[in-house]
């Protein structure tokens, strides 16, 4: 029995001078830890521009008080970090989409009259700039957002006063500079009172009403 026990342990023992020899050490790797894995890194080169543009949604549907950082970053679907990363404050944010939206607004005003060749043409988009669809709704919400948001940044309230002069040269080319500042601040009356009213003006109301503030003997060429 007892060289039984030693011819045993002899066949399973490893010989002298190699030790460890006859067995195999399987090392286990210890199991990744959870949310330690590296995720790819989004490419999103537009996220700063999609940003101001959900801020500028977020000022239209929720007015200067909901604009806050979690309602734009989850309207933009950024994580709320990016808004932070690429604005230095809520304010910074503001400022940089009104401009982004003045910079819009400008593009647009001038283009909707290159091809006017009469008065009762310009008057015709005048009357369509108080009697928008959507878009025009839209533009006019933001537009009296800044105003009230100007009143009280100095910063804005001068990218208003670049805004207005902007709007008053496009106007002047056709009814002169005088006459550009009162329709401008007519159009601006008209289009607030459009928004609030419970029952929209006719448009022959407010065709005559622009009509007799652009003169028709001072048109170009008249």
């Amino acid at each position: 029995m007892r060289w039984r026990l030693r011819h045993r342990w002899a066949r399973t023992a490893p010989s002298s001078g190699s030790p460890g020899r006859g067995r195999t050490k399987v090392r286990r790797q210890a199991p990744a830890k959870a949310g330690t894995e590296r995720r790819p890194r989004r490419h999103d080169p537009d996220r700063k521009t999609r940003i101001l543009d959900a801020a500028l949604d977020v000022l239209v549907e929720h007015g200067m008080a909901g604009a806050t950082h979690r309602h734009i970053a989850a309207h933009a679907d950024v994580p709320l970090g990016s808004v932070t990363y690429h604005f230095a404050n809520l304010a910074d944010l503001q400022v940089q989409a009104f401009a982004r939206y003045v910079g819009q607004q400008t593009v647009v005003f001038e283009s909707v009259f290159d091809d006017v060749e009469t008065h009762e043409q310009f008057v015709e988009i005048l009357v369509d700039f108080v009697h928008g669809g959507p878009a025009r709704h839209r533009s006019a919400v933001l537009g009296f957002e800044f105003h009230l948001a100007a009143l009280r940044n100095p910063e804005l309230r001068a990218l208003m006063h670049v805004w207005t002069k902007s709007s008053q040269e496009v106007l002047a080319r056709y009814v002169g500079a005088d006459n550009a500042v009162r329709l401008d601040a007519l159009l601006e009356g008209m289009i607030m009172h459009a928004l609030l009213a419970i029952e929209p003006e006719p448009r022959a109301v407010t065709r005559a009403a622009i009509a007799r503030t652009v003169d028709p003997s001072g048109w170009p060429g008249a």
